[in-house]
């Protein structure tokens, strides 16, 4: 159990900055908000994996992997999507 978290913790991260990465454009997260999207895509990920049977392969689970990258990619929009409308938000009424 303990090793599923930290192997989470990890993949997290690296799954986060290769999304950061590829997502076009600036992203106004910080590095904290990075690491927690990663996380939360790579659990995602391994669950709807082992849901699926896709996470019990001889060698590596590239299936379980890409699945992270994609939920985390969708993540990183998400959470600039939502950033960028509060930045923007609706201008002064009554002007």
């Amino acid at each position: 159990m303990i090793g599923a978290i930290v192997s989470a913790v990890v993949i997290g991260a690296i799954i986060g900055a290769l999304a950061r990465l590829i997502v076009p454009g600036k992203q106004n997260m910080s590095i904290g908000l990075t690491l927690i999207v990663g996380i939360v895509a790579a659990l995602l990920g391994t669950l709807i994996a082992h849901l699926f049977g896709w996470a019990d392969t001889k060698g590596i689970d590239w299936i379980e992997h890409i699945l992270q990258l994609v939920l985390a990619v969708g993540g990183v929009l998400l959470v600039t999507r939502m950033s960028a409308g509060k930045a923007t938000g609706p201008g002064p009424t009554g002007v």
